[in-house]
């Protein structure tokens, strides 16, 4: 496994491109010559992929983003379970909150021998037309983005995943995020398409404000804080990131608050501080009307400053970018065939120490 031996505590966020569509609705693995629903991949090829991966992984917990869907017939734990099973991962165990308005959900995996979990929201439900201070995520919120004196009523299609874990004895919160996508899908012509990044863009600023409320009660209690998973940007990633003068990243870092009130992420510093030249990525896109490949640092593990004091080891599992991975054929094969998105892991190498 790259890395070296195993540290205290690891913990991943993956996007997983299309996971749903490669479980029928009773959770089981299609496992077939049928195309995936990823390009050019078969769902036996996906699967082989995805299983090559989490093993490689060997996390304590993965937030699993675009997790499988859960609704009347088809249930997210059910087929997450089963894939831990068919993968040989000792992360057998999975947990939702609240079910998305998608197909895709928002899951943990984890080693039940080794972490204790469960769902635990935060913040009381708004009414129908919203509230101002950080209600209950599967509720409205209301913020006046465009300064016209008139607030919105902004709502998470993938609400985000609240848990308290607590491994040998010390007790973690987490919060699992999939924020509102940029993409201009569905646009006719150039100006359709300006109006479409404009508004998702809006949408997903105002999603990391709601979370970044949640994440300043947080640290004002003292929390042992991870903010993980597929924030849909990063710093200096568009051109309308200038309109709202700063990105959705840094407003849920708090870059602008006082240190001990801030999240951190090294790559997320590194995207921030150095605008030109290499950066970080953690998600690979063809663009085909250009034939070529787009980088794009999307996925995140943030830490309070607690937690960063303990000098936890971040990685993205960049099959190119990743020395020892670029080495490992198999894996790197692996990560290319199973998602659009590479996994990021967070490793503690020794015990944290029990809170005050």
């Amino acid at each position: 496994m790259p890395g070296g031996a195993r540290p205290w505590l690891r913990l991943a966020t993956y996007n997983v491109e299309w996971f749903n569509a490669l479980f029928d609705d009773r959770g089981q693995l299609l496992a077939d010559d049928q195309p995936s629903a990823r390009y050019g991949v078969t769902r036996a090829q996906q699967i082989a992929a995805l299983a090559a991966v989490f093993r490689a992984l060997d996390a304590d917990g993965i937030l699993v983003v675009e997790a499988p869907d859960t609704g009347s017939k088809r249930s997210t734990t059910r087929a997450l379970e089963r894939f831990a099973a068919h993968a040989g991962l000792r992360a057998r165990r999975s947990i939702i909150g609240y079910p998305s308005e998608t197909e895709q959900e928002i899951a943990f995996l984890y080693d039940p021998d080794r972490l204790s979990v469960h769902h635990d929201p935060q913040g009381d439900p708004a009414p129908r037309q919203g509230a101002h201070d950080a209600p209950r995520f599967d509720s409205a919120f209301r913020y006046d983005l465009d300064a016209d004196g008139i607030s919105e009523v902004i709502r998470f299609s993938k609400p985000p995943l609240e848990l308290a874990v607590t491994c040998d004895g010390v007790a973690l919160r987490l919060i699992g995020v999939h924020a509102k996508s940029k993409a201009n899908h569905g646009a006719r012509d150039g100006a359709e398409a300006t109006r479409l990044a404009i508004d998702n863009r809006r949408k997903q600023l105002a999603q990391c404000l709601w979370l970044r409320q949640r994440v300043a009660g947080h640290l004002a209690a003292g929390d042992r804080l991870i903010v993980l998973g597929d924030l849909n940007d990063g710093p200096g990633l568009d051109d309308y990131e200038r309109l709202f003068g700063r990105s959705g990243v840094e407003v849920v870092l708090g870059s602008d608050a006082p240190p001990e009130a801030r999240l951190y992420d090294p790559h997320a510093v590194m995207a921030i501080t150095q605008r030109l030249g290499v950066a970080p990525s953690t998600a690979r896109f063809f663009i085909a009307p250009q034939g070529r490949w787009f980088d794009a640092l999307l996925d995140f593990i943030m830490v309070s400053p607690d937690l960063a004091a303990t000098g936890p080891r971040w990685r993205i599992w960049h099959p190119q970018d990743d020395a020892a991975i670029a080495a490992d054929p198999g894996l790197s094969g692996a990560l290319l065939a199973a998602s659009d998105h590479f996994p990021v892991t967070l490793d503690f190498a020794a015990p944290l120490a029990p809170a005050p």
